[in-house]
């Protein structure tokens, strides 16, 4: 539908221009077995590796019924609750995967400092579309250091 293909475009092209004006990094954490690294004295897991960085923004969920206490297995304990935000990127942006790590590098409003170095990871793959003007990525706020046993 050439029609609607077009007011999708514009659309996409308003959103970049208007919402996606901070910096955001997906990246995809290294696979496989800690490695001993005779430096530090300690194992380390393998580097992360980016996949996208650049524009983009995280919105948080605004309904009540997005907390969920309900644990489930990617909680490291069963008091973590669920926070549900979006990631949205442009759909020039590369697919986020589940359990990618997405976090805010630069923001647009210096008052907004605190939310640089802030992560989520992605709790699904990327959602994908036929009629689409922006990539979302639903996520759940990382609540405690990766390295926190």
């Amino acid at each position: 539908m050439p029609g609607l293909d077009n007011v999708l475009a514009s659309v996409g092209r308003w959103i970049d221009t208007n919402l996606l004006i901070d910096t955001v990094r997906i990246g995809r954490p290294g696979g496989g077995e800690p490695v001993y690294n005779p430096d530090t004295g300690q194992n380390e897991y393998p580097a992360d590796s980016i996949l996208y960085e650049g524009p983009g923004a995280v919105q948080g969920g605004t309904a009540q019924s997005e907390m969920s206490s309900v644990p489930d297995a990617g909680q490291m304990w069963i008091q973590e609750t669920r926070s549900r935000y979006r990631l949205l990127t442009p759909l020039t942006a590369p697919l986020a995967s589940k359990d990618d790590i997405i976090t805010v590098i630069a923001v647009h409003n210096p008052g907004d400092t605190a939310l640089i170095g802030r992560s989520w990871i992605a709790q699904d793959p990327a959602r994908a579309a036929t009629l689409e003007a922006v990539r979302i990525t639903p996520l759940d706020q990382i609540q405690a250091d990766r390295d926190t046993p």
